[in-house]
């Protein structure tokens, strides 16, 4: 039987672990924390539970499809709910914008609200539906540095139609283009951030993520964002993947070009595969001491980052859903502070996530858990003390005037995520939760591969590898590695 090591208990190396089970491969996973979920975490405190990374849920059916593999129920693990409101967002004019995940009920509402045609919206988002369809197969679901991608059906029907790609023109160039007002430019202009990139330099193929939240749908899985891992995990766990936590992997054994195992401490641990479901840049400095480092990978400027502000709240507001936007009013500058000056902005874009709204048990009677994030660079070395007390106060004085209530005296715990923290937690080179920054026309094909030139027998899954973070391309990244491994082993026509 052929072992295989996963390195990383994130949602890829959770869902690779389970495709790798099926397939038939003896599978262990080794895991630096206590728990599952890398990124994806959940803790409690003073009453207050709180997903400590990822809060949006889309494209349900790529966790469903494990389930089913296994010829599982789904619904017997998962249980969760289509939302009717994808965000509410918020502009400093006073401006509310209620982003319905219903198409034509959005347009009505940028109809009404900003006088614009309904159909403007509709037509952009049919657009992101098609440009989505059309990329899937060869963007998303194929390794992207193997020539049998470009020869397959798909590649050579995107190949036809190349010039219906924004491929010259930034997301922002593309969404002025086909918007035309400034406030549903920036609405749009947002999902950038999905990839931790700039919307101001970053590919118009980006105009392909509104697809996930508006047209597939946005969804809240009952029990929180953490819940996903927790049953992922169940099921693996009755495939047989065996799981050792508060265990840090220390090195990978390379011989003469193919991969040999793991060493833990002193123990070597053999094994014909290794999959690193860590930060590629970590997995290289921490784990590949000998081996020649990609420099153009390594080189690249790196995503951005977040600063959290966990609060719980002595109150409940009714303006607020489950996810809300506080738009900055130059978007612009904020991302110049965040790339170019390595600084966070003093009018920062701030996102507040209360699961409380759709899950109650998440907060005390009468209160709300806050997940408050702003958009940050990673860490450089920056005064990050510093940075944290400044961005707290310019939060604060944000909310407290477009929600016209004062903030801080509500807040009766917190806590706080910064670069610092999520580098020391996950392993994050700098901090950066996206990896390598994809500000670029050519971002996609920039993203490390999912395997190694240099070793037989490593991969590499997760968001910092092709192609690229979320939920959802994390989980086409762990089907992209297992596929792979598959191939390798026992042939393309298994």
């Amino acid at each position: 039987m052929v072992r295989v090591a996963i390195i990383g208990a994130g949602i890829a190396g959770i869902a690779c672990s389970i495709r790798l089970a099926l397939k038939g491969f003896e599978v262990d996973v080794y895991e630096a924390q206590r728990t599952p979920g890398g990124k994806i975490a959940s803790f409690t405190q003073d009453s207050f539970r709180f997903d400590r990374g990822p809060s949006l849920f889309t494209m349900p059916e790529l966790v469903e499809e494990l389930f089913a593999l296994a010829h599982q129920d789904p619904r017997a693990y998962l249980s969760y709910k289509r939302l009717p409101v994808a965000c509410r967002y918020f502009y400093e004019d006073k401006t509310i914008l209620t982003a319905y995940t219903d198409a034509k009920q959005f347009g009505q509402e940028v109809s009404g609200k900003l006088g614009i045609a309904a159909e403007v919206v509709e037509h952009y988002l049919a657009r992101s539906g098609r440009l989505f369809e059309l990329t899937r197969k060869t963007f998303l679901e194929r390794s992207l540095h193997q020539w049998p991608t470009y020869a397959s059906s798909d590649a050579r029907q995107l190949l036809m139609r190349i010039f219906q790609l924004p491929l010259m023109s930034s997301l922002n160039q593309v969404n002025t283009a086909q918007l035309k007002h400034p406030k549903l430019v920036q609405l749009f202009n947002r999902f950038a951030t999905y990839q931790g990139a700039n919307p101001y330099t970053a590919a118009g193929m980006l105009q392909m993520i509104p697809h996930l939240e508006h047209n597939i749908g946005t969804f809240f899985p009952q029990g929180g964002t953490y819940s996903i891992i927790q049953q992922l995990f169940k099921l693996s766990k009755q495939l047989g993947v065996r799981y050792h936590f508060s265990t840090l992997v220390e090195e990978i054994l390379v011989s003469q070009g193919s991969t040999q195992g793991i060493r833990i401490g002193t123990e070597k641990i053999p094994t014909d595969v290794v999959v690193s479901n860590m930060d590629v840049v970590a997995t290289y400095q921490r784990l590949l001491p000998c081996a020649q480092l990609p420099r153009q990978f390594m080189q690249q400027g790196r995503s951005s980052s977040a600063l959290i502000f966990y609060w719980g709240m002595d109150a409940v507001l009714q303006e607020l859903s489950l996810h809300n936007i506080f738009f900055s009013t130059s978007y612009q500058q904020e991302f110049e502070a965040i790339f170019r000056h390595q600084r966070i902005a003093d009018d920062p874009t701030v996102y507040v996530h209360v699961s409380a709204k759709e899950n109650a048990t998440d907060a005390p009677v009468g209160q709300e858990n806050w997940f408050v994030m702003i958009n940050v660079p990673a860490d450089q070395g920056q005064r990050w003390d510093e940075l944290v007390v400044q961005a707290r106060t310019n939060v604060l004085g944000k909310l407290t005037r477009m929600l016209a209530t004062a903030i801080e005296p509500l807040i009766v715990s917190e806590s706080i995520w910064d670069p610092r923290c999520i580098a020391a937690d996950t392993l994050a080179h700098q901090g950066a939760i996206y990896g390598a920054d994809t500000s670029s026309q050519l971002a996609v094909f920039r993203r490390h591969p999912n395997f190694s030139w240099q070793f037989k027998g490593l991969y590499f899954c997760g968001g910092t590898v092709h192609p690229g973070g979320g939920i959802p391309l994390c989980l086409f990244s762990a089907k992209i590695v297992a596929e792979l491994i598959e191939q390798a082993y026992f042939g393309p026509n298994r």
